[in-house]
């Protein structure tokens, strides 16, 4: 099984996430990372999903959201053509005689502490999953009070969007 990162717009009403997330279900697929928000229009909505299947699975699923009504364009973003971040806050246990370790490893990974407490740190760290992943592996020795993640979200690369159907504001 290969990740998979689909790109989708479509329309901003009630319910799309529901019935898009729904047909992964109904196929028996589990979805790795969902990310939503509005776009520039805001009446449509872009929806970066992440799911693990086989390649041939993946054709079928696009195929398949793509005839969802409120479905305008689906895509798949790859590592050659898109680009991917993921934002994550980390409350990390950070007494005073650690602080400034803790405060060196988050400015090698020009992550920003967004929260101090008397004793714990809030680290706010945008990247690609690796270098979140890379991040956590080394601050949780110091011990992870709690971690949340968004999830992939993506661009294609350069200077072309997602196109869609509609005429963009």
């Amino acid at each position: 099984m290969n990740r998979h990162v689909l790109s989708i717009l479509c329309d901003n009403n009630a319910g799309v996430l529901s019935r898009i997330a729904g047909l992964f279900t109904r196929r028996g697929y589990n979805i790795s990372s969902l990310s939503v928000g509005v776009t520039q229009d805001e009446n449509i909505s872009r929806i970066t999903i992440v799911v693990f299947c086989d390649d041939m699975d993946i054709e079928q699923i696009i195929k398949q959201v793509d005839k969802l009504v409120d479905v305008i364009r689906v895509i798949e973003l790859d590592n050659q053509k898109g680009v991917f971040r993921e934002l994550a806050l980390i409350k990390v246990t950070a007494p005073p005689e650690k602080r400034s370790e803790i405060i060196n490893i988050v400015d090698i990974f020009r992550a920003n502490i967004v929260d101090v407490g008397t004793e714990a740190l809030t680290v706010e760290i945008t990247g690609e999953q690796s270098k979140i992943e890379a991040f956590t592996k080394l601050i949780q020795d110091f011990g992870i009070k709690e971690i949340v993640r968004t999830g992939t979200t993506g661009l294609c690369r350069g200077n072309d969007p997602i196109k869609s159907t509609r005429d963009w504001a």
